[in-house]
């Protein structure tokens, strides 16, 4: 036994450690080319237009006195690229986000300015929910629980949280919480990006110290900011990069004065959603128990699709998860919900209750969303009497990892760790964005593509997210799908040979 788990944790640090692939060159070249051509051709669209068709131009220009809104430079981006391709994003359903999807279908009869729906539905296999444990249902334990909340509690709480909006669903659900993470208490909001950008400013302030990894979140941003601390970024996942930082912060101080920081906060996250890479957890306590900071670990698409226990990242890699500071997650990836929770010392939760924002001045969160997080807790920790939990998180493992090899194989780029449900495949070329989205979408398949300003320009992709409700049989239709949309547009330019099952 203890071979085996030697193995297994070799395998991780090694899958770990593989950097991402680069693109060759010709791809590299062709990408650039592609934008030049297209920002050279809007340029001169504009020029043109502002002189012949200067009425759609005028809501960029001065008027009675007003700025524009959007500068012309601002704007250009959204007109000239994104309006092109508008077709592929933001498509409405109408159904359970759960295996598959139920597509409105829509046309544009102006370029993509606007879309009018045609009265007929698509239905395809879903590739591009956060429904990692496949708890998004309309029937099962969860939607019946749900049904008896209604009865009991309504559907709102009303009112913030400190005012008259606490009710006793949100202690159950909090102390569920709690020891599903092993912490003490933990406190939960009732918006995933509002349990970072709040509670981030109830916990450091000016004169202390933000240490961000460069891919982080926006709503770790943007709390980090709002904040008043100073705030420093290491590459992303690079321990060594961010011991150099740590070193420089220590020993340097505060700006000007170089007295000692008040607090140091690292902030890091489980999984990164855009890259499917998995914190290196193990490493960064090492540094944490050498330099003594404060370690903030969002785990947003890590709770309930990591370890071997659902348990996040720490269960993955056999992480005491007392050891980290703050313990935060959402409830819309893997619970079919929708909010987040702060976990941690009850100390420290009761301070972030008292100051942060979102508790404060925010409403509470539905009890019928507690009810289906509860339930959905439950299942997961086998204590609706069924294993039902344990099939979904291996079943979730299973498919994210035959659906990442199997694409490697093929010959795609693919980027992440082969254990991360989220499996980006590059495409580059912008002009593939829109191709591969509209040929899934002929084949059925509904996927998310992805480009700047979201990732680097040079860098756009299709974002694919497992779930424990595909089958084995699922994963086979879709790879042979997602196979021919890569002959299609040339999408299988990987130069590795050997691909690690």
């Amino acid at each position: 036994m203890g071979k085996g788990k030697l193995q297994r944790s070799n395998s991780r640090e090694n899958t770990n450690e593989l950097k991402a692939e680069e693109a060759p060159f010709h791809v590299l070249i062709t990408t650039y080319l592609s934008y030049f051509i297209l920002i050279i051709f809007g340029h001169i669209r504009d020029f043109f237009g502002k002189i012949f068709k200067s009425g759609e131009y005028a809501y960029l220009r001065h008027q009675n006195g007003y700025a524009p809104l959007n500068s012309d430079f601002e704007n250009f981006y959204q007109r000239r690229m994104y309006l092109r391709i508008r077709d592929a994003f933001n498509r409405p359903i109408t159904n359970v986000p759960g295996r598959t999807l139920t597509l409105l279908d829509r046309v544009s009869h102006n370029k993509n300015k606007t879309f009018e729906l045609t009265g007929t539905t698509t239905e395809v296999l879903n590739l591009s929910s956060y429904n990692y444990l496949g708890f998004a249902q309309n029937k099962g334990p969860c939607a019946e629980s749900v049904k008896s909340s209604i009865k009991e509690s309504g559907i709102t709480a009303d009112s913030p949280r400190m005012v008259g909006g606490t009710h006793e669903i949100h202690r159950e659900l909090e102390k569920l919480v709690a020891r599903f993470v092993k912490q003490e208490d933990a406190m939960v909001v009732n918006m995933g990006f509002a349990t970072n950008s709040t509670t981030i400013p109830a916990l450091v302030q000016k004169g202390s110290l933000i240490i961000s990894d460069q891919l982080n979140h926006s709503s770790l941003i943007f709390g980090a900011r709002i904040s008043g601390s100073k705030i420093r970024v290491f590459k992303h996942n690079d321990m060594k990069d961010l011991e150099g930082v740590l070193r420089e912060a220590i020993s340097q101080g505060q700006p000007r004065t170089h007295r000692p920081w008040k607090k140091i906060l690292v902030m890091v996250e489980g999984l990164y959603s855009m890259e499917g890479n998995i914190l290196k957890l193990d490493k960064l306590i090492e540094l944490k128990k050498k330099y003594k900071f404060y370690l903030y670990v969002d785990e947003a698409h890590s709770i309930g699709a990591l370890g071997k226990n659902g348990r996040g990242v720490c269960d993955y890699w056999n992480v005491d998860p007392n050891l980290v500071d703050i313990h935060m997650g959402t409830f819309t990836k893997s619970f079919g919900a929708a909010g987040g929770y702060i976990a941690g010392k009850k100390k420290v939760i009761d301070w972030i209750r008292l100051n942060s924002h979102s508790n404060v001045y925010a409403e509470g969160m539905s009890p019928l969303v507690c009810q289906q997080i509860i339930t959905s807790f439950k299942i997961i920790m086998g204590e609706d009497g069924t294993n039902d939990g344990k099939k979904r998180i291996k079943q979730l493992m299973d498919n994210s990892r035959y659906f990442s090899t199997e694409l490697k194989k093929m010959g795609f780029i693919v980027y992440g760790d082969k254990d991360s449900p989220v499996v980006p495949l590059l495409l580059y070329n912008p002009a593939k964005i829109s191709a591969f989205s509209r040929e899934a979408l002929a084949r059925k398949i509904g996927v998310v593509v992805v480009g700047y300003p979201a990732t680097p320009i040079l860098s756009s992709r299709v974002r694919f997210c497992c779930s424990a409700s595909h089958s084995r049989e699922d994963m086979e239709e879709l790879l042979k799908r997602i196979s021919e949309i890569g002959d299609l547009l040339k999408l299988k330019i990987s130069t590795r040979k050997n691909i690690e099952l």
